[in-house]
């Protein structure tokens, strides 16, 4: 029983229960029989059955794991045709780490010997900040989490001291406080190979005089010095893979350029709730003619100073060099045959090009790298939809690390997948460059497959989060919403009813997906607590790749609004593909 004071008197609810849900029971009961345990037998087959294990020695291990489970739990009952595994045992594995809906050995199961333009790759943006894009501290510590959560592209901004004799990392013209640029690159030597071996992308905004560049170049030399990549060459015919790559950082630099121009552009704060902005499909806008005439006067100065002179110890660093914009988009996206390159461009750049140049973005980003950034107005370090690079094969959809929200989420579900090693390979249909099957992600594509999403229940927040967290005169009002983010056709989202007064929602609700593109689909999974007077309360959000699920019924931890996992909370779903 639990028991909540209003004003002089108590209001009493019945205790939690960890049974399991209606439908769960009815799973169980379908391979005990009328026995009440389920032998080894039917087990074995429940998982090749529902579980869409292959017979043979995997499933085998497999069931030898739940039953030495059940037993170091003491949820087996001993004997003979009636012995087996016990409801709450069964129920006890479902929701284990063991059963998760994604590997749980985590292992790099994608090619990792191709080019590196034949992945996505986890970028950061403004690697070293601490919040927002105006006023925030800079510092090493942002870095050193971001390689530990598996990014593999950090940025730092190099501007000179106020004496002009030494180099600070801070976000230029604005009130960010500065933080030194050795403690950066040590941080990144320490750490860059903690969650993965495989290379990270250093890529410099460099408004530096010769000198200090050259200062720089001593500074990454000596302290990165077996581990830094550098090319013989001063082009290449074509990327090397991240296997070739592994355990080396890579010098990626672009021109000079201010992402805030205090006097120009309005600072404009997005208006999220908790838990953030609804997914949309980002379309392009037309950029106002004075915010155009600043970014052409702003590049053209960039390029003065950028010919001023590179230090040429400097450019020996540089493996991965960036091509200059040219004004140009279908110059910018022209293939060199002989050689490779990365392009940098802004948001609203990059949301006009996808309307003039889709199919150019998509046969250039299969040779070279493209890397396209927030733009300058999002001062409080949020995000655009992530998918709107990856459906045209960008590589480097850079995020700010700090901006919580549903827009990280998705970049988060993302590089979730192939062992959280930072790189996801694109999918076929981005690499195809024959002109009759390029990849159109805006066109209406047959259906390739259908997921059947079951959420049966959830669990977890009585022991995460004080009983009076979500309302103080009850137990929460639980309810799901799961859908997904992809190419436009096969985004949606689905909600369950509100489950009142618990803290053990049952929801039994199935809900179906059609996918055209399966290879670009997140599964998006949220859950709130109903309020009827204010704002719906966040209680937990994860995303997942579609193509790594694992059919059957499987246990999916939640998240915190920053993508960390929450301690207890979980929710039993199924996932059947037709």
């Amino acid at each position: 029983m639990t028991t909540y004071r209003v004003c002089c008197f108590l209001r009493r609810f019945g205790a939690a229960s960890s049974e399991p849900s209606e439908e769960l029971g009815d799973v169980f009961q379908a391979y005990a029989g009328g026995g009440g345990a389920m032998g080894e037998e039917a087990l074995r087959r429940f998982l090749r059955e529902v579980q869409g294990e292959a017979a043979g020695e995997e499933l085998e291990a497999t069931a030898r794991e739940v039953m030495a489970f059940a037993a170091e739990q003491r949820l087996l009952r001993k004997g003979g045709a009636g012995g087996g595994l016990t409801v709450e045992g069964f129920h006890r594995w479902l929701c284990s780490d063991a059963n998760d809906a994604l590997d749980p050995r985590r292992r790099v199961n994608q090619e990792m010997g191709m080019p590196l333009s034949h992945y996505f790759i986890y970028t950061g943006h403004n690697s070293y900040l601490t919040g927002n894009q105006l006023s925030s501290g800079c510092s090493e510590v942002p870095i050193v989490k971001a390689l530990h959560d598996g990014v593999r592209v950090i940025e730092l901004d190099l501007w000179p001291n106020a004496a002009n004799d030494a180099v600070h990392v801070l976000h230029g013209r604005t009130l960010t406080s500065p933080v030194d640029v050795m403690r950066c690159l040590e941080a990144i030597k320490e750490h860059a190979f903690m969650a993965s071996p495989y290379p990270v992308i250093l890529t410099l905004e460099d408004h530096l005089t010769p000198d200090l560049q050259s200062k720089v170049a001593k500074m990454i030399k000596e302290t990165f010095g077996d581990m830094l990549y550098t090319c013989e060459t001063e082009s290449m015919a074509e990327f090397p893979s991240p296997d070739d790559l592994k355990g080396k950082i890579i010098v990626s630099t672009k021109p000079p350029k201010e992402y805030l121009q205090t006097k120009n552009a309005a600072a404009v704060a997005d208006d999220e709730s908790v838990w953030g902005e609804e997914i949309t499909d980002d379309r392009a806008s037309a950029k106002p003619a004075a915010e155009e005439a600043v970014d052409e006067e702003q590049e053209a100065e960039t390029d003065k100073k950028t010919q001023q002179g590179v230090d040429n110890e400097y450019r020996r660093l540089i493996a991965i060099p960036l091509t200059r914009r040219k004004h140009d988009m279908e110059k910018d996206l022209r293939v060199d045959p002989d050689r490779v390159a990365r392009l940098s461009l802004g948001e609203k750049a990059y949301e006009k090009a996808i309307v003039t140049h889709g199919a150019h973005i998509i046969r250039f980003t299969q040779r070279n790298l493209l890397r396209i950034f927030p733009r300058s107005t999002r001062i409080t370090s949020s995000n655009y939809n992530p998918l709107m690079g990856w459906r045209y094969g960008v590589q480097m959809v850079a995020a700010n690390m700090q901006g919580h929200g549903r827009k990280l989420w998705l970049t988060q579900g993302m590089f979730r997948a192939n062992g959280g090693c930072g790189y996801v390979k694109k999918p076929d249909i981005l690499m195809n460059n024959d002109a009759d099957k390029l990849f159109d992600p805006t066109s209406k594509l047959p259906v390739k497959t259908r997921l059947k999403v079951t959420v049966y229940m959830g669990d977890g927040w009585r022991f995460d989060f004080r009983k009076t967290h979500f309302d103080r005169f009850s137990p929460p009002d639980f309810y799901a919403r799961v859908g997904i983010a992809g190419v436009e056709a096969d985004t949606r989202m689905e909600q369950t009813k509100v489950k009142m007064d618990t803290w053990v929602p049952a929801w039994d609700h199935e809900m179906e997906f059609p996918l055209s593109v399966p290879e670009l689909a997140l599964l998006r999974v949220e859950v709130h607590e109903s309020d009827n007077h204010q704002k719906d309360d966040f209680a937990g959000q994860t995303c997942l790749p579609v193509w790594e699920l694992r059919p059957g019924i499987r246990s999916v931890r939640l998240c915190n609004h920053n993508g960390e996992p929450l301690r207890s909370v979980k929710l039993l779903m199924r996932f059947d593909f037709t």
